[in-house]
């Protein structure tokens, strides 16, 4: 299993999919255990409007932890066959952690609008 995590320069999830610097691509092992982590450098701008859906999806991710998220990138992800676990934040590593062991589940909130400049 493949889990990508919108992450900012010091590891931790950023609070918003979009503007995230980074993502943390990290490889599970059938035994549940981290055996690689690779980073994606993030496009500029809005996260639903650009093909990190296609290429996080062409590199295997299937499930993308992220914190606040809006419903036009929880629908490109999902379209492309990654599942979105929305309200994560902290660590991107120990975040997947408690991910593999069931311990992270969907907040169910999804961010309305984007303040666009």
């Amino acid at each position: 299993m493949k889990i990508a995590v919108p992450v900012n320069q010091s590891g931790h999830i950023d609070g918003h999919f979009g503007h995230c610097e980074y993502y943390s691509v990290y490889d599970v092992s059938e035994k549940g255990e981290i055996v690689n982590e690779c980073y994606i450098k993030s496009e500029n701008g809005c996260g639903c409007k650009s093909n990190i859906a296609s290429v996080l999806a062409a590199r295997g991710v299937s499930v993308m932890l992220a914190g606040g998220i809006g419903e036009g990138a929880i629908n490109v992800l999902n379209n492309a066959g990654i599942q979105v676990i929305r309200g994560c934040s902290g660590d991107s590593a120990e975040l997947v952690k408690l991910y593999i062991e069931g311990k992270i589940t969907d907040s169910g909130v999804t961010c309305a609008h984007h303040d666009h400049h």
